[in-house]
């Protein structure tokens, strides 16, 4: 009797140790065959990255009220060579803009004084571009996609080169000044 009553014991530990086992491998199970997130880089931002040698672009994209106006190119190249460069973008019907980056530093585009600006954009808002991208001394050449964006979000408004003349979609609104005006008669 005890022999069975000690069989019996042992089977039901087991098999509770199986069941936790089971249940364990189930809930981890979901994560060992689901790609993890952070895993993956990406851009969490309007415009893209591309690693092409010692240089880097961040958050590459066109700020342009239309296909064929004037568009400036935003974002951030980073040098990480030990010497100056000089990048060179090309885009649509051979515009073309150049930008100076001092060596194992940045150049923010975002700025005024590093304004690059493309005689033509090549693309309405919403499209990719083609941007072949060179440089003087790395033997960098590279075409990539660039996002184009309009003035539809606020904070691009500031990047509309002057002389672009907006689309309907991105016209300003009236001044409150005016419609106070109208609503006060």
């Amino acid at each position: 009797m005890r022999f069975t009553a000690m069989n019996r014991a042992r089977r039901g530990k087991m098999a509770l140790t199986a069941a936790v086992v089971g249940v364990g491998l189930l809930t981890a199970g979901c994560g060992y065959i689901t790609p993890q997130q952070t895993n993956h880089q990406y851009s969490a931002s309007d415009g893209i990255r591309a690693d092409l040698g010692p240089l880097k672009l961040r958050n590459i994209l066109i700020v342009s009220a239309g296909e064929d106006q004037p568009g400036r190119v935003i974002g951030a190249v980073y040098n990480s060579s030990s010497k100056d460069v000089k990048l060179t973008m090309k885009g649509a019907e051979g515009s073309q803009t150049e930008v100076a980056v001092k060596a194992n530093s940045s150049t923010l585009l975002n700025d005024t004084t590093d304004e690059a600006i493309l005689s033509t954009t090549g693309g309405k808002a919403g499209s990719l571009v083609d941007i072949q991208v060179s440089e003087d001394g790395t033997n960098v050449n590279s075409t990539v996609r660039v996002p184009v964006l309009d003035t539809t979000l606020p904070e691009y408004k500031e990047y509309l080169p002057s002389g672009s003349t907006p689309s309907p979609s991105t016209s300003a609104t009236p001044s409150p000044s005016a419609s106070e005006g109208a609503a006060g008669h």
